[in-house]
C-alpha cells in the first residue's frame, strides 16, 4: 500500500446528552479488542511491515486530527499533512461530552492523548430535569467532558510531537487532486462536507432537516451537574440542555488551559432548542447574535442564576441528519459527520468521529488491501452508527414534541426524559439510581416490590391483572376454519406462561375473507364450538387471565399460500375470489380484487356482526377489530388503497366510514361490560400513505364510537414499504396517541425484554405492550420474567402443577474455588 493517504476533518456533532453509562470505570480493553459500543482499539505496535505513506488531512477537527495522529503513531515513517482553514485558535461552540467507552480506545491507542486529556476532564455523575419549578435529580450516569478549544489543541500539541505537519489558515487541494496524488482521502470534513457534496453521486447521500431551532452557547460557571430545564412561554415550549465543561480555576491540577474568566470561575456549553413555530413567534428570527444571547439569558434566568451567557459565532440552526449509502468511493472514505451524524441530545457527534478514526487505523493496519481495507472500516462502523442514529432520532423526536409530556407527573417526566432515546432503560437506571427509579414506581403507583409491568389494568369491566399481552400471530393451522388441538395448546401455553392478556390469531369472518387456506374462523357454529374449548380451558386452567379474539377480513390479502409456503403469494390452484376498497392487487402478480359495491359492504358488515355474536357465545373476555396491516378495513383507510370516488373514499373522514359502520355494527352485539379494541397502522411506511397525524384522528374517531383502547400497529399495507426497524421502533406512535387522545393503547413491535416492557409502561408511552415472536421462543415468558426480576406478587400466577420450576435451573459452576495458597518457583 505505497504512496499517500488525504485525510479531510471537519466539525463534529455537538454532543451534550447522555454519554450513557454507569459510574465507574472506564471500560479498558485489549489492543485490537472491540469496545462495549462497537468502536475498534487498534494495536499500537504494527502486525506486518507497512509501506511509507503520505497523509494529507483537510481540516483540523477532532476525528480527523485524531486519525492523523494515529497513522503517524503506528507508522512513524508516513508523511502527514494536515490543512486547516482556520486559525489554530479559532474553534466555534464549547464543550464535548466523551464516553467511558471512547476514553478505553483512547486509553490504548495513544495514552498520551488519554493522559492529556484526563488531566483536563470534568466528571460528574448527576442529571438535574426542570419541570414546573420542580427539580428531579438522577445519579450513578458518568460523565466527562471538556472544552472543544482544549481538545483540538491537546491534539495539535500530539500532531506535532509526532511530526504531523500542520497547515492552518490555508485550503486543501481539491479532493480530485488529492485522490490523485495520494493513495486515499478521508473526507470527515463536517456535516456541510463538500466533500460528500462533490461526489454525491457515489456516495449517495441523504440529509434531513429537523423541526427545532438551536444555538449553541455557553455560561461562565459550572453547573454542578447535567441539565435540562423546561420554559413554557407565552410563545410555546422552549429547553435547555447545560452541562460544564470547566471547573474553576482552584478545582484543577495546574495546566497549559489558556487564561480567562471562564477558566477561573468554570463554563458551561448552554444550548437552548424550540420548535421553528415557537422559534418565530418569540421573534428570534428577527434578532441579531447579541439580541439571541440576552434573550436566551433571560427566559432561563432561574437556571443561570442570572448570570449572562455569551456566544462564539453562535447562530440558530436546525439539526440535520446526515446518512450516506456508501462511505467509500476508489480510494475516498468518510469519516465523522461527513458520513453520519447524530443529534446532539445523545452527545454523539466528537465520540462517534474519535470511535470512527480508531476503526479506520484499525482496519489499515489489518489488511494490506486498501479496498479491502476501506469495506472492513465501513462493515465495523456501520452497524454502530446506525443503533446510535436510531436512539438519537428518538431522542430529537422527543424533544421536537416536549409539550406532549408537560403534564406527566414530575418524576414520570424525568423518568421519560432519561429513558427517550431507549438506552437507558427502567433496570439501568435502577442500577445507576435505585433512589429515583423508586420514586418514580411510586408515583406511578407500583405496591413495594412490584415491577410496572405486573401492576392491573383496567378496560371496561375487565381487569388484567398485568400489562402484557400475547400479541395476535397468525398460526395457519386451522382445517376448513376450524381451530383444533394445535390452537388448544398453542393459545392454552401462553396462558399457562403468565400473559394478563392472551390474543388469538385474526380471525376470519368468512371463507373468503381468509387469508390462506390455514387461517381460522368464526363463520360457521363448529368454529364457534372449537373456540370455546379453548376459551373453556383458559378460564378454568387459569383464572385470571383473559382471552381476546381478533375479527378481521383478508381483503385483496387473500387466497395465498400458507407463510412458509411462500408469504403473501398466490395460491397455485384452489383460489377463491378477493374483494377490496378498491381494485388494486397486492402486488404485481397477485389477483386484483374487485371493488366492492354497497350491497357487498352490507353483506360483510353484517358478517363481521355474525362473527361478533359467536365470539360472545364462545366466551371471548375482549374483542379486537383488526383495521391493520392492508386487510380489508385497513385498506379502506389508506389512501394508497383506497381510491373510490363514492362516499367510502376520498378524504380521511370518509376512509374512515365504512370501518366505522363495521365497528359499530359489532359493538352493538358485543356485550356492553366486554371490552372493544382496534388495531391500526400508523404508518404505511410509504410516500402518500397513511401518516401519524392520520392515525391520531383515526383513534380519535374510533374512541369517538366506544373503543376501549388502540392497538399501534404499523406497516404491511403496501408492499413497497421501507420500514425503520429497530427495538421498540413501532412505540413512538403508541405513545403519541395515547397523549393527544388521552385513550389507553396498546405498544407493539420490536419489544423483546421486560425490562422494555417496564420502562415504556412507567415511561407513559403506553398502557399494555403485545409481545409475538417472544412469546414463541418462549411461551411461559410472562412468568419467567417474574422470576428474573424476584416478584412473587398477584399480578402473575404460576399454575400449581408448575410452581417447582418458579426459580431459574442451576447451572454448571464457573465460579470455581480459587487456590489459598500460591507458591513461587
Amino acid at each position: 500500500m505505497a504512496g499517500a493517504i488525504a485525510v479531510a476533518a471537519g466539525d463534529a456533532a455537538v454532543p451534550t446528552g447522555e454519554g450513557s453509562v454507569p459510574a465507574g470505570g472506564h471500560g479498558r480493553q485489549a489492543a485490537g479488542a472491540r469496545t462495549p459500543e462497537g468502536g475498534r482499539v487498534p494495536e499500537v505496535a504494527a502486525t506486518a511491515a507497512r509501506t511509507a505513506l503520505r497523509v494529507a488531512v483537510i481540516g483540523g477537527g477532532p476525528g480527523g486530527l485524531y486519525a492523523a495522529a494515529l497513522l503517524k503513531r503506528l507508522d512513524p515513517a508516513r508523511e502527514i499533512t494536515v490543512w486547516e482553514r482556520n486559525a489554530p485558535d479559532d474553534t466555534f461552540g464549547f464543550g464535548v461530552v466523551l464516553s467511558d467507552e471512547t476514553l478505553g480506545g483512547i486509553e490504548h491507542a495513544d495514552p498520551v492523548v488519554y493522559t492529556a486529556l484526563q488531566d483536563e476532564f470534568v466528571r460528574w455523575d448527576d442529571i438535574d430535569i426542570v419541570h414546573r419549578g420542580v427539580r428531579r435529580t438522577s445519579g450513578g450516569h458518568g460523565f466527562a467532558a471538556l472544552g472543544r478549544r482544549r481538545l483540538l489543541e491537546i491534539l495539535h500539541e500530539r500532531c506535532h510531537s509526532l511530526g504531523v505537519e500542520l497547515r492552518f489558515r490555508t485550503e486543501a487541494p481539491p479532493v480530485a487532486e488529492l485522490m490523485r496524488a495520494y493513495d486515499l482521502v478521508v473526507a470527515a470534513d463536517g456535516v456541510h462536507s463538500l466533500t460528500r457534496g462533490a461526489y454525491a453521486e457515489a456516495f449517495g447521500p441523504s440529509v434531513e432537516e429537523h423541526r427545532c431551532r438551536y444555538i449553541w452557547l455557553a455560561a461562565d460557571f459550572a453547573f454542578d451537574a447535567f441539565r435540562f430545564e423546561i420554559a413554557e412561554t407565552e410563545h410555546g415550549v422552549m429547553q435547555l440542555h447545560g452541562y460544564p465543561y470547566s471547573r474553576p480555576s482552584s478545582d484543577h491540577h495546574p495546566s497549559t488551559r489558556p487564561a480567562g474568566p471562564q477558566n477561573q470561575c468554570g463554563a458551561s456549553t448552554v444550548i437552548v432548542e424550540m420548535r421553528e413555530e415557537v422559534w418565530r413567534a418569540a421573534g428570534f428570527a428577527e434578532l441579531d447574535e447579541q439580541g439571541s444571547v440576552e434573550r436566551c439569558a433571560k427566559i432561563f434566568a432561574d437556571a443561570l442564576g442570572g448570570r449572562p451567557l455569551r456566544s462564539n459565532k453562535s447562530a440558530w440552526t436546525t439539526f440535520r441528519t446526515v446518512v450516506n449509502d456508501r462511505w467509500a468511493h476508489g480510494n475516498l472514505v468518510l469519516l465523522g459527520d461527513a458520513a453520519h451524524t447524530a443529534h446532539f441530545s445523545i452527545g454523539s457527534g466528537t465520540k462517534l468521529a474519535v470511535e470512527d478514526a480508531l476503526a479506520l487505523a484499525a482496519c489499515l493496519e489489518e489488511h494490506a488491501d486498501l479496498a479491502q481495507a476501506l469495506g472492513a472500516y465501513e462493515e465495523e462502523r456501520r452497524p454502530v452508527v446506525a443503533s446510535t442514529q436510531r436512539a438519537a432520532r428518538a431522542s430529537l423526536e422527543w424533544f421536537e414534541n416536549l409539550d406532549r409530556y408537560l403534564d406527566q407527573p414530575s418524576h414520570q417526566f424525568a423518568f421519560n426524559l432519561l429513558t427517550r432515546s431507549r438506552r437507558v432503560t427502567h433496570d439501568n437506571l435502577r442500577l445507576r439510581d435505585a433512589h429515583f427509579t423508586e420514586s418514580v414506581e411510586r408515583e406511578f403507583g407500583c405496591p413495594s416490590g412490584t415491577p410496572p409491568m405486573f401492576t392491573p389494568f383496567r378496560l371496561r369491566g375487565l381487569t388484567l391483572r398485568n400489562r402484557v399481552v400475547v400479541s395476535p400471530m397468525d398460526m395457519y393451522s386451522a382445517v376448513d376454519g376450524v381451530p383444533g388441538d394445535f390452537h388448544l395448546v398453542h393459545l392454552g401455553a401462553r396462558a399457562l406462561g403468565g400473559a394478563g392478556l392472551v390474543m388469538t390469531e385474526m380471525v376470519c369472518v368468512s371463507a373468503e375473507g381468509r387469508i390462506t387456506p390455514g387461517c381460522a374462523g368464526l363463520y360457521t357454529g363448529r368454529q364457534a364450538e372449537a373456540w370455546r374449548r379453548i376459551t373453556d380451558f383458559v378460564h378454568a386452567q387459569v383464572p385470571g387471565t383473559a382471552i381476546g379474539v381478533q375479527l378481521g377480513h383478508s381483503g385483496r390479502k387473500g387466497s395465498t399460500k400458507l407463510m412458509w409456503e411462500g408469504m403473501d403469494e398466490p395460491l397455485e390452484d384452489g383460489n377463491w375470489p378477493l374483494v377490496a376498497a378498491s381494485p388494486i392487487p397486492y402486488k404485481p402478480g397477485n389477483q386484483t380484487p374487485r371493488e366492492l359495491s354497497r350491497a357487498q359492504l352490507t353483506d360483510i358488515r353484517e358478517q363481521f356482526t355474525a362473527a361478533a355474536w359467536r365470539a360472545a357465545r364462545g366466551g371471548f373476555d375482549l374483542l379486537e377489530l383488526h383495521c391493520a396491516h392492508g386487510y380489508l378495513l385497513s385498506g379502506f383507510l389508506s389512501p394508497l388503497t383506497n381510491r373510490r370516488t363514492d362516499a367510502y373514499g376520498g378524504s380521511l373522514a370518509r376512509r374512515l366510514r365504512f370501518p366505522l359502520e363495521v365497528f359499530d355494527a359489532v359493538r352493538a352485539v358485543w356485550p356492553e361490560e366486554r371490552p372493544m379494541t382496534v388495531r391500526i397502522s400508523a404508518t404505511d411506511w410509504a410516500d402518500g400513505g397513511t401518516t401519524g397525524d392520520d392515525a391520531v384522528e383515526i383513534a380519535r374517531a374510533f374512541a369517538a364510537h366506544g373503543a376501549d383502547a388502540v392497538d399501534v400497529s404499523t406497516g404491511q399495507v403496501v408492499a413497497d414499504e421501507r420500514p425503520e426497524y429497530g427495538r421498540s421502533y413501532q412505540t413512538p406512535y403508541a405513545d403519541r396517541i395515547r397523549h393527544e387522545t388521552g385513550l389507553p393503547v396498546i405498544a407493539v413491535g420490536a419489544i423483546s425484554s421486560w425490562d422494555d416492557v417496564n420502562s415504556l409502561i412507567l415511561a407513559g408511552r403506553t398502557d399494555l405492550c403485545a409481545l409475538a415472536r417472544p412469546h414463541l421462543y418462549d411461551p411461559h415468558w410472562t412468568l419467567h420474567a417474574a422470576a428474573e426480576q424476584g416478584y412473587e406478587g398477584p399480578g402473575v400466577v404460576w399454575p400449581m402443577p408448575y410452581r417447582a420450576g418458579s426459580r431459574r435451573p442451576q447451572t454448571g459452576r464457573t465460579d470455581a474455588p480459587k487456590p489459598r495458597l500460591t507458591l513461587g518457583t
